[in-house]
């Protein structure tokens, strides 16, 4: 009797020590003219359907997800294209919100200002995962215009972050950076509270830009020191991306692993950004 007692304790340590994987997605991926996200129908004939697909195939735990319109109830979209487990924060009364959308619990949640934008500003998350562990979600959309603009509001996220969450607390900070380079000054102002990756994710050409053209490094995901050195690589349809994965389906290989994508969904009309994929295993 007590042995077998003891070998149920010993199953269930081994049990509890598995690691927690999660994978982030940043994802500014609506592609009509409305910046609105569409359901997936199923047959690609709606093309503003496009990031529900690369959404559904990419199975993320965790979504920053910026100009969070749907053209049908929230609720019914996160159902269909992540699924009724998935719990959601979406900003009021902004033109083009910020959302996040999370497989975890949702323990608090709200905006904080942005000093430079009134359509949106940065949404935020304090989630609460297993074994009574927490994790704060940012998601953010910064201006489109100026190196300068960014780095005050990024100067007034890194203040939020310093006030609000606790020293130390896993953090992820996710979204549309709009930035032009990897070395523009906003980094600089957060490097404080994530860490500024020196190889950011890629695609399988090695690729880091995740504007439509590819040229300029709009979307990052960005961990807390403490979050990021549980990164892992990205795998993904037998392919694996040491550093995580800017997912564009015009060159993924093998897309006809990830159903529903198809080949033309990440440059249908107004797609202006790629999904960028990283993996966490928190001990």
């Amino acid at each position: 009797m007590i042995r077998s007692f003891l070998l149920v304790l010993l199953v269930l340590g081994i049990a509890r020590a598995e690691p927690l994987a999660i994978r982030a997605v940043a994802a500014n991926l609506t592609s009509d003219n409305k910046q609105s996200y569409s359901p997936d129908n199923g047959n690609h004939s709606n093309p503003e359907g496009a990031g529900a697909r690369i959404l559904r195939a990419l199975k993320p735990d965790i979504v920053m997800i910026q100009e969070f319109n749907t053209t049908v109830p929230v609720r019914q979209w996160i159902n269909g294209t992540l699924g009724e487990e998935y719990v959601f924060v979406q900003e009021t009364g902004m033109q083009i919100p910020n959302g996040i959308i999370s497989r975890f619990p949702i323990a608090e949640s709200g905006s904080w200002d942005d000093p430079v934008l009134n359509n949106r500003e940065f949404a935020w998350a304090h989630l609460r995962l297993p074994e009574k562990r927490d994790l704060w979600v940012v998601s953010v959309h910064l201006h489109s215009k100026g190196d300068a603009s960014r780095k005050i509001q990024t100067a007034a996220l890194a203040k939020f972050i310093a006030d609000k969450v606790p020293k130390d607390a896993m953090l992820l900070i996710g979204g549309d950076f709009n930035t032009r380079s990897t070395g523009e000054s906003c980094f600089k102002e957060i490097a404080d509270v994530v860490v500024i990756p020196k190889n950011p994710p890629a695609d399988q050409h090695g690729e880091i830009n995740t504007n439509a053209p590819r040229n300029k490094p709009y979307d990052w995901v960005l961990a807390s020191k403490s979050l990021d050195q549980a990164a892992v690589p990205v795998k993904l349809a037998d392919a694996e991306f040491s550093h995580g994965l800017v997912f564009d389906s015009r060159v993924f290989e093998p897309l006809e692993k990830l159903a529903p994508v198809s080949k033309e969904d990440s440059g249908v009309p107004m797609m202006q950004h790629m999904a960028v994929v990283r993996d966490f295993k928190i001990p």
